[in-house]
């Protein structure tokens, strides 16, 4: 039940993380699968294969006869225990003992002590001897109990194998390496570096060669005045010996600033096309990266690589993002100040003559650091503002070109009822009527796609589902039978386009589409309190006629406090405070949120003054309803019935027979 509902912006998806590419993960499961493999062989090679028995126990067997050979090695002995199969072998009888089908192979020993890594081959025996050892002990009769028992003996040659030994102590240390290597090339994959630590230092703009990118001044509309302020920028590119004659100096950069959607990105793209030179085109937040001193790199970078394709553009958008004016506050950030500071120490030491130029953009310019806008960097500060009506028309020119029209389209009526609309907004109303027109079967975009696809970008979709009681519907066809009521009975007031009570998916069960008879600039005080007026007149007829006050005024309430406060603390139209400015625009070209800039006993003060405009006002609409109450019940039961009504329709309900005429008195506040 809104007015004018507010426009938004439409957004886009939330940008998607990088995945980890699938081969880093098979890469990853490789080296370990390489390192278990490893150990294994290590393992084996390293491993003990013989059993160990106290060395008592082999006093026992040589004794009794049942050791065949002994190797004697520095730290232990390898006792070789007698075939049990042979004859007279600790006792044999006589009985035959089949050999076991898989018997133990022949094992290997390593000196630990020496770091011996032997390796020998297994016995191609089906029945092997049976090997032990046993610590060395300082026995002095070892030898000859050897001898005596008539066991062979000898002593053990250590033969090192330096490889292995070798391998071992680096392998640690190659798979370290090779795992660091790993993650340098996966972190370089997913942050799109080239070169430098992880290739994060190295500039990623998009570069467009000449010619390449597809935009001309003929594509931006609207604009005459930025494109006459570049234009010469471009000539500069062209024909740099005719302002160097005079000594004239090719400004280093350009600052365009403006709200969103009014074409500063298209502008720079049409600069370079016009050129035809090489364009350079990233964001401010290109440069911001979790790692110190890599924004200042990729600045570096940048500008080394353009002053190798110079002459070229370079085109930061959203340079707000890295050019905040820096101050010691908490949350400062010493890395986006060393990106600046890197940034304005090369746009002061690159040779203009080169052709080399900056093109900057912004929607925040009282955020940047003042000294980015000093002449010498960013000369020049070129305003991309909403367009006029003769600028909305030539957009809408532009776009229709693309799309199939039908002959009866009036362009000029939809640049008259889209007052305030961004040249982004009228190329969607564009492309949202040729889609209308392909849902509704036909081949060319007639006038009433332009006018459905204007409610939709204004005030969204219908909403089909939802269905009103008829007390319900009622309320909402006074309430906007009240705005427009109003707006008719006053002169200042804008003539009413269109009336409906159909829902629409943002928010409004219904609204007053109108539109100023010519462009303006300015606003008169009458102006703005029949803007008010008009504002709160839903409420008013709601309880003028039904005695209640329900929530669907909420917007329209708070666009007339915002038009009083403004008045009041802006616009020094207060009897109270008079020209005395109490707030001043934060975000001129965002949100437009008003900053205070008095006490709060003032602030208190102006609270009061507000209250008592919009007090005044709202007993004014009740007024002039009460006055036109038959009018308003016969025009809101038509809208009840119909549920839309065109404002020629209106104005006939209004006029009736008698043809009488607006209020010439409805804006005197009592």
């Amino acid at each position: 039940m809104n007015d004018t509902p507010p426009k938004k912006d439409p957004k886009g998806p939330p940008p998607v993380p990088p995945k980890m590419p699938g081969g880093i993960v098979i890469t990853m499961l490789t080296i370990a699968a390489i390192v278990i493999i490893l150990q294994l062989i290590f393992s084996v090679l390293t491993g003990d294969r013989t059993e160990r028995i106290h060395y008592n126990d082999f006093l026992a067997k040589l004794e009794a006869g049942e050791v065949a050979h002994v190797e004697v090695q520095p730290d232990r002995l390898i006792v070789t225990l007698a075939d049990p199969s042979e004859e007279g072998a600790y006792g044999y009888s006589g009985e035959v003992v089949e050999p076991t089908p898989a018997a133990t192979p022949a094992r290997n020993f390593v000196d630990r002590a020496m770091g011996n890594m032997v390796t020998r081959q297994a016995e191609q025996a089906a029945a092997a001897p049976t090997i032990v050892y046993t610590g060395r002990m300082p026995d002095p009769e070892l030898l000859h109990r050897l001898r005596v028992n008539g066991v062979e003996f000898n002593s053990s040659i250590t033969n090192v194998n330096y490889f292995l030994v070798i391998l071992q102590f680096l392998l640690p240390f190659l798979l370290i390496f090779g795992f660091f290597i790993l993650i340098r090339r996966t972190m370089s994959g997913m942050m799109g570096g080239r070169g430098g630590i992880m290739g994060i230092g190295q500039s990623n703009a998009k570069v467009y060669m000449e010619k390449k990118t597809g935009v001309t001044f003929n594509d931006v509309a609207g604009q005459e005045e930025a494109k006459e302020s570049l234009t010469e920028i471009v000539d500069f590119l062209h024909n740099p010996d005719k302002y160097a004659a005079i000594g004239a100096l090719q400004p280093k950069g350009a600052l365009l600033v403006g709200p969103p959607g009014t074409g500063k990105t298209l502008m720079a793209k049409a600069v370079a096309g016009e050129a035809s030179v090489v364009f350079f085109s990233l964001s401010g937040s290109d440069f911001v990266e979790m790692f110190v001193g890599v924004g200042a790199s990729r600045v570096r970078d940048l500008f080394k690589q353009a002053s190798q394709q110079a002459p070229c553009i370079i085109f930061i958008d959203e340079i707000d993002a890295i050019g905040k004016s820096r101050d010691n506050q908490m949350n400062s950030n010493d890395e986006r100040e060393q990106t600046l500071n890197q940034l304005l120490a090369e746009m002061d030491g690159f040779d203009s003559s080169k052709g080399v130029v900056i093109l900057g953009a912004t929607n925040r310019p009282e955020i940047l650091d003042k000294a980015l806008l000093r002449p010498g960097r960013f000369d020049r500060r070129i305003n991309v503002e909403l367009p006029d009506l003769k600028g909305r028309l030539d957009i809408l020119n532009v776009h229709a070109k693309k799309v199939k029209m039908g002959t009866e389209i009036d362009l000029n009526q939809i640049a008259k009822i889209t007052p305030g609309a961004a040249g982004a907004d009228l190329a969607n109303m564009v492309n949202e009527a040729a889609l209308h027109a392909v849902r509704m079967g036909r081949g060319e975009v007639h006038q009433e796609d332009l006018m459905e696809a204007v409610e939709v970008v204004i005030a969204g979709k219908e909403k089909k589902d939802r269905i009103m009681g008829e007390k319900e519907k009622r309320i909402v066809a006074f309430h906007e039978v009240g705005h427009a009521l109003i707006r008719a009975l006053t002169k200042e007031s804008k003539p009413v386009e269109k009336i409906t009570i159909i829902p629409r998916t943002k928010g409004s069960l219904g609204y007053v589409l109108s539109a100023p008879e010519e462009e303006k600039f300015i606003t008169t005080r009458d102006e703005m309190i029949s803007e008010i007026i008009a504002a709160l007149g839903g409420r008013a007829a709601e309880e003028v006629k039904f005695n209640v006050q329900t929530t669907g005024a909420a917007n329209d309430i708070e666009k007339a406090t915002r038009m009083a406060r403004s008045m009041v603390s802006m616009y020094g139209m207060s009897d109270k405070f008079g020209m005395m400015s109490l707030e001043s625009a934060g975000n001129r070209y965002l949100d437009g949120r008003a900053v205070l800039n008095v006490s709060d006993r003032t602030g208190a003060e102006l609270d009061t003054e507000v209250g008592k405009i919009l007090h005044d006002c709202y007993q004014r609409a009740i007024i002039m309803l009460k006055e036109n109450s038959e009018k308003m019940d016969n025009i809101a039961e038509h809208l009840f019935a119909k549920e839309t009504m065109t404002g020629d329709e209106f104005m006939k309900l209004f006029k009736g027979d008698e043809g009488e005429g607006v209020n010439e008195e409805a804006t005197t506040i009592g």
